[in-house]
């Protein structure tokens, strides 16, 4: 999600289909948040990275960041987004109307976790540890070797990271968890 991300596609040519509708969607919505073309490059790309399972994605919004998913998922993939908006998650299933593999709940994220475990798992609408809510614990939502994509960390300066002035703790769980192997990316908007 990116704060006018949605004005980003306004004239882009050469868009998977899926894409362009859920972009030409949100866009007549007033949806002004949805993920940035790069970051959905991103997204499609590591989706065609699994040959089963399933892929998932917190906060589908009006699904330009699950048509980047699914533009790059290969056949036998599934992918599942929750969205806690149900006006939003109405529109999302117009747009994937016609696509089989994809499911779009209705719910707070934390109600996903039962639908996994997940080879990539995108976290957009919950699950970062952000505010008050708790981080995921990645061996309990991710398959042996999944992948999991954190979105609206803004870069980092120093360390130990900070937020506001305070250490980051959402930050700090990521960077620091035992178990992952962290890749920090950013793009300018």
């Amino acid at each position: 999600m990116s704060i006018d991300g949605t004005n980003a596609y306004i004239g882009l040519r050469d868009l998977p289909p899926l894409v362009a509708a859920a972009a030409d969607a949100a866009l007549e919505a007033g949806f002004a948040l949805s993920c940035l073309p790069s970051h959905g490059r991103l997204l499609q790309l590591l989706a065609g990275g699994f040959d089963s399972g399933i892929i998932a994605e917190t906060g589908t919004g009006c699904g330009v960041g699950l048509a980047w998913l699914a533009s790059g998922a290969r056949n036998g993939i599934r992918l599942i987004s929750i969205e806690r908006d149900y006006r939003l998650v109405e529109l999302a299933r117009s747009v994937f109307a016609h696509v089989p593999t994809v499911t779009i709940l209705h719910g707070d994220w934390q109600e996903l976790r039962g639908k996994g475990p997940f080879e990539l798992l995108a976290l957009d609408g919950g699950g970062q540890g952000k505010k008050d809510e708790p981080p995921i614990q990645p061996q309990e939502w991710l398959c042996p070797g999944g992948t999991v994509v954190l979105d609206d960390f803004t870069p980092g300066a120093g360390w130990p990271p900070t937020y506001d002035g305070r250490p980051d703790m959402a930050r700090l769980h990521w960077l620091q968890h035992p178990r992952l192997l962290v890749s920090c990316a950013s793009s300018s908007l």
